[in-house]
């Protein structure tokens, strides 16, 4: 039975590993981190912002593993922490972290998604194919407000909820 439990934990240790070390690979090549440090003027401090990769991508782990840790909302309602107004404190709170969470991770996926197709070379080259000679700028900004207009009407409709 141990020998089991070992290989299994053995088996998704590695999994992990490699998983992760794909992303990291990824990220490297595509070189998001020191061009978020560029863009940023704090060039001398590239280290610190992997380091911070790292330690998110850490802790999401964490989270995604050992769940209960992270309730922190069932801690705050039991113990009643903001006395009567807790409930919509809490809510509000919620909410808050909710979006400022939603904004910088979809501020990543965004950069990372420009970051590989500029690394293939695939904006100039449709630009290049379609006749396209001014106005990148505003083709790019209208897809990504397009990308937002669809993701608020998503989830302010709740489309996730019924699929439709």
């Amino acid at each position: 039975m141990f020998l089991r439990q070992f290989l299994l934990a053995v088996i998704g240790g590695s999994a992990g590993l490699i998983v992760s070390a794909g992303v990291f690979t990824v990220l490297i090549s595509v070189g998001l981190i020191p061009r978020f440090a560029g863009k940023m003027h704090v060039a001398c401090k590239v280290f610190v912002l992997e380091e911070m990769v790292i330690f998110g991508t850490l802790t999401g782990c964490f989270f995604s593993v050992f769940s209960e840790w992270g309730m922190v909302g069932n801690y705050v309602r039991t113990h009643k922490i903001f006395g009567n107004a807790t409930e919509g404190v809490w809510n509000f709170a919620g909410m808050l972290i909710q979006l400022i969470f939603g904004l910088f991770a979809g501020i990543f996926v965004g950069c990372l998604a420009l970051a590989i197709a500029e690394m293939l070379n695939t904006i100039p080259i449709f630009a290049r194919r379609i006749g396209f000679r001014h106005g990148l700028g505003i083709a790019i900004l209208a897809v990504a407000l397009g990308k937002l207009v669809g993701s608020l009407i998503y989830f302010t409709q709740r489309v996730f909820m019924y699929g439709g």
